[in-house]
């Protein structure tokens, strides 16, 4: 199928699931800011009015829990005349935490393959599978569909934290989709944006005409200004543009959906656009694979690309809990590959090490949080983990592992 169309969406930090997911990660922050041996694997729980913090924690460390999750609400701005049913200040939070099951820590701290090395010795922290994926469709290499919700969703959440639209609330989603001919993204065929707002503006009180009213701001504001630096750009007159299709967005956050951590795991990797593991990453500490090894094929499949062995590339890495190597490595290149995939996929096995604590080491996993004063992993809690040109994140920066693929490669050509 070469001529297609691809949808992807992104929802903003005010989404419900997103509320968890940061809440979760701002807890990992904390806790390996004080102690980077943490074991965490946090859920957050958000409803009207509710905040629940549950999982299983191992830490050194003394965290002012609710605090925290007030501060993380209030940040995305859930406070006051723009609470909308859940507010900062008043919602209940409760705190349901147990220690990390002595068997699962058993794994982690010897390797069922161990040998005396500290990168063998550190096992998987969970059975499972994960996928990487790049593609060259945008200069961070990531599919456009996603690439470009992305960009709406982080615009639609800065109009609003800036006041240049100030009926805007915090609740919102955004979908591209994208026309494709011959396999390559020709133009944008439909724009959806999905946004939470006051029951009047300016005096407007008819549905319709708000919801015209907010149509025009959102083209103006949103949509020019996110994709003014693409190549392939929205046109007014021919790109199909919906906004609130309901036709009102007034009740949302957590009074109108109940939110859970790990529930927008398509909108934290590739948008549908690659397969996934099923694995969530938001308040899971390095030692599960689900995350640290979801960066790690992604680090990989990057590579590739960037070294334009392949135009398009998805690595499958799977591992057994309490085992450091993985139990399988695959690299799928869609017939783009400039080499055979099994030579790829033997290129990968001798030039990146996978084991759960060589990634940790690589990324610097442990460390990040308290070098970036408190708050690295949360970061990655809305608007993707991937392809994240305005934050600094070690598994997308791949210019020096790209060069040295490039140079083992030449053996295959």
């Amino acid at each position: 199928m070469s001529d297609f169309i691809f949808t992807s969406e992104s929802v903003t930090e005010g989404h419900p699931d997103k509320i968890c997911d940061q809440i979760s990660d701002a807890v990992l922050d904390a806790l390996l800011t004080e102690d980077p041996e943490s074991r965490v694997a946090c859920e957050t729980v958000v409803n009207t009015g509710l905040c629940l913090l549950t999982g299983e924690i191992t830490s050194k460390a003394k965290v002012d829990y609710i605090k925290l999750v007030r501060d993380v609400i209030k940040e995305i701005g859930y406070e006051g005349s723009k609470a909308g049913g859940f507010d900062a200040n008043s919602c209940a939070v409760l705190v349901a935490l147990d220690e990390q099951s002595p068997d699962i820590s058993r794994g982690v701290d010897e390797a069922d393959d161990f040998n005396n090395d500290l990168e063998n010795n550190t096992g998987a922290g969970d059975q499972g599978i994960m996928f990487g994926y790049a593609c060259n469709e945008t200069p961070e290499l990531m599919p456009l569909p996603i690439s470009l919700a992305h960009r709406l969703a982080i615009q639609l959440a800065k109009v609003r934290h800036e006041n240049v639209l100030d009926y805007l609330l915090p609740d919102g989603k955004t979908q591209v989709s994208i026309d494709y001919k011959k396999g390559v993204p020709f133009s944008i065929n439909t724009i959806l944006i999905s946004t939470q707002h006051n029951p009047e503006i300016d005096g407007i009180k008819n549905e319709e005409e708000i919801r015209q009213r907010i149509k025009e701001d959102l083209w103006t504001n949103v949509v020019i200004p996110a994709t003014e630096d693409l190549e392939i750009k929205p046109n007014i007159h021919q790109t199909r543009f919906l906004v609130n299709p309901t036709g009102k967005f007034v009740v949302g956050g957590p009074q109108g959906d109940a939110g859970l951590t790990g529930r927008k795991i398509i909108v934290d990797t590739y948008g549908g656009y690659a397969r996934h593991g099923g694995g969530a990453f938001s308040g899971k500490d390095p030692t599960k694979v689900d995350r640290s090894a979801a960066y790690a094929a992604r680090y990989v499949a990057k590579s590739i690309v960037k070294a334009k062995l392949a135009k398009k590339a998805e690595v499958q890495l799977s591992y057994a809990i309490g085992v450091a190597k993985p139990i399988s490595i695959l690299v799928e290149t869609f017939d783009t590959g400039v080499i055979s995939q099994a030579n790829l996929t033997e290129l990968v096995k001798k030039n990146f090490d996978l084991r759960p604590a060589s990634i940790i080491k690589e990324f610097n996993l442990r460390n990040l949080p308290k070098q970036m004063g408190g708050s690295f992993f949360r970061k990655t809690a809305s608007y993707g983990h991937f392809g994240r040109m305005d934050l600094e994140l070690p598994w997308e920066n791949v210019a020096d592992k790209a060069a040295q693929l490039e140079k083992a490669s030449k053996m295959f050509l």
